[in-house]
């Protein structure tokens, strides 16, 4: 399926830490993978993580600094990273926001992220558990 996505087009959602635009479905894709435009104010995003898919960001502009497995990497413009599923990691923005694409396979992110937007605080856990996230000890 051929699926166009003008620019500022696309399903957005707020997770809390970041608004997301959905500009590429796994719908589209047939559960192969997704594209998400992601934009993120200064500071930390959620705590280190692992979760059951890959995924890779590109960052458009912002500095962003990414945590893998125990290593940092200093993302700018034109720089992106692969993240394999199941490591541990997490992001920080150090400049006023950063803006970054997210591509991710299967279809697995964007549910997550469907079901967590505009969810309480509270609710994060038990949602990112359902979805096989699990959050470093």
């Amino acid at each position: 399926m051929t699926h166009f996505s003008g620019p500022g087009e696309g399903p957005e959602l707020d997770t809390g830490d970041a608004r997301i635009i959905v500009k590429v479905a796994a719908g589209h894709t047939g559960d192969a993978y997704e594209l998400f435009e992601v934009d993120a104010p200064r500071g930390p995003s959620v705590p280190p993580h692992a979760e059951p898919w890959a995924k890779s960001f590109y960052v458009l502009h912002g500095r962003i600094t990414v945590y893998v497995d125990g290593e940092l990497h200093d993302l700018g413009p034109g720089a992106s990273i692969s993240i394999p599923a199941g490591a541990r990691n997490t992001f920080t923005v150090h400049t006023p926001s950063a803006q970054f694409l997210a591509v991710a396979l299967t279809g697995a992110m964007g549910r997550f992220f469907h079901d967590v937007a505009g969810a309480p605080p509270a609710q994060v856990p038990e949602i990112a558990g359902r979805h096989g996230i699990e959050f470093a000890p």
